[in-house]
């Protein structure tokens, strides 16, 4: 079985303005290094299918939902939130980053494919169940992993989250449910300053200074996440995967490189024993050429490659 790549053209179409780090360039630097990396063949395509409202409604509000479908603009720009606008195509943009997620878990868990990446934009870990945030919309991974719960009968699900901003989205919509197992590793103090005082049997919160390299990053991951996933025996793995700790990235003070998101990457499915059911959405990274090379590093590690 190979690995699905799920991406959709209207996604390097949410653009919210020339400055703002999350631009539709991102997609292009991580298409553009897949293919200089020869990884494009073996990648099962995919375009990414609009997200059903009823699959959003596991885990946002409807009137959330209703509102931003309200707020969506005909021209211009509508802000959301500080940090996150909606131009004309954000509105498909969201519908199909979130929609990515729901046809990975359907591809995986149909044994079409082994895992799968979910090449798509806005991300979505910081939305939270009633508000944008954080240049986030809809919160994609905890679509797909309510996807796998409630759709295909899965008893349980982890998520594990490496992006350098603890996901606060995420966890506010897991909080009370212990089939999803949540392990976030985040630079702290930082965006968005939350997470590190949380108590909980089923969500797991690394907190790391800025400065945290790769030997120290695994050593907290090693003593903190691995034995969790091992105990927890998900039937599926998601990965929330931000690229913005990258020692390149300047969105974070992290110190990490390629082969951290390989290491990452390989002893989070090994410890879940998730091997041929993991899926990966897209979050941060926000430095072109970093963010390139470390999706396809990931992506190699996904497919075995």
């Amino acid at each position: 079985m190979s690995t699905a790549y799920i991406s959709h053209p209207e996604c390097r179409l949410h653009d919210m303005g020339h400055q703002h780090p999350e631009s539709p360039s991102r997609l292009g630097a991580i298409g553009d290094r897949l293919l200089s990396a020869h990884l494009f063949d073996y990648l099962s395509h995919y375009e990414a299918p609009l997200v059903h409202r009823a699959q959003l409604a596991r885990v946002h509000d409807r009137a959330y939902i209703d509102a931003v479908e309200a707020a969506s603009p005909t021209e211009g720009l509508v802000d959301l939130d500080g940090d996150t606008a909606m131009n004309s195509h954000s509105l498909e943009a969201a519908y199909r980053a979130a929609g990515g997620g729901v046809m990975a878990v359907d591809r995986v868990l149909h044994g079409e494919v082994k895992s799968a990446f979910v090449a798509c934009r806005p991300p979505g870990h910081h939305a939270l169940r009633q508000r944008a945030m954080g240049f986030c919309i809809f919160n994609n991974v905890a679509v797909a992993a309510a996807h796998a719960l409630e759709a295909h009968g899965l008893a349980r699900v982890a998520i594990v989250d490496f992006d350098v901003h603890h996901g606060n989205g995420t966890e506010d919509i897991f909080k009370d449910d212990p089939r999803v197992l949540l392990c976030s590793t985040f630079q702290h103090p930082f965006y968005p300053y939350c997470g590190a005082d949380t108590v909980s049997d089923h969500i797991v919160n690394v907190p790391l200074p800025a400065g945290t390299t790769g030997k120290r990053y695994r050593e907290a991951f090693t003593e903190r996440i691995l034995p969790r996933l091992a105990a927890f025996k998900p039937d599926m793995l998601f990965f929330s995967a931000g690229f913005d700790g990258h020692r390149e990235d300047d969105m974070g003070q992290f110190g990490l490189v390629e082969a951290d998101y390989v290491w990452i990457t390989e002893q989070s499915m090994a410890a879940a024993g998730t091997q041929d059911r993991a899926v990966s959405l897209l979050e941060g990274g926000y430095d072109l050429s970093s963010l390139g090379r470390s999706v396809a590093e990931h992506i190699r590690a996904l497919a075995g490659l």
